[in-house]
């Protein structure tokens, strides 16, 4: 980013752009703005869940074999379980 620079801070950065907006409120410069379009694909939103430490290496261990990522295995695997039912069964008591 070092060529184009920020309309209103002028900051050649994006640390610098970050320092001139962590001090200003955009209040300030809102008649220097222009509107902008853009779309969000909801559908790829991620969330993330805490895996246990020995499940999470045992699962690298097993990517790599297959030669995948972790989170395709992971992904690939939750949804079959979901698709075999799984989530109509009773955890064990």
């Amino acid at each position: 980013m070092t060529e184009n620079r920020s309309s209103i801070s002028k900051a050649a950065s994006y640390q610098k752009i970050g320092e001139f907006w962590s001090r200003r409120d955009l209040a300030d410069f809102w008649d220097q703005t222009e509107p902008a379009e853009f779309e969000i694909e909801i559908e790829s939103e991620r969330r993330y869940y805490p895996l246990d430490r020995d499940l999470s290496l045992e699962l690298g261990k097993i990517a790599r074999r297959r030669g995948v990522s972790t989170v395709t295995l992971l992904n690939l695997w939750v949804k079959e379980k979901l698709s075999d039912g799984f989530e109509d069964k009773q955890p064990p008591a």
